[in-house]
């Protein structure tokens, strides 16, 4: 399929991009030689292919978390210069 020159400078406006003459020209080949290759992929026989979401088999690698036991709050608060109620309280940085 072969993109014209007004095909070109459409997309081109959707796409809010400014193209030289010289990038347009560069760019018709271009788009149009995919659009040439997703029309041989639509002559595949795909019937019999099941989906899948990827090529190859995938499994999970990530390790388990390893939880930690935390500080209790009281113990932690009693490190700040102030608090206000359950928090630190530090000087405002916004005017």
């Amino acid at each position: 399929m072969k993109l014209s020159y007004e095909q070109v400078r459409h997309i081109a406006w959707l796409a809010r991009l400014g193209l030289s003459e010289e990038e347009v020209e560069k760019f018709s080949l271009q788009l149009s030689n995919i659009l040439e290759n997703f029309e041989i992929l639509k002559e595949v026989d795909t019937a019999d292919v099941p989906p899948a979401t990827h090529t190859i088999p995938l499994q999970n690698v990530i390790r388990k978390d390893d939880v930690a036991e935390s500080y209790p709050q009281a113990e932690i608060l009693l490190n700040a210069p102030k608090q206000e109620g359950d928090c630190f309280k530090v000087q405002a940085i916004l005017e």
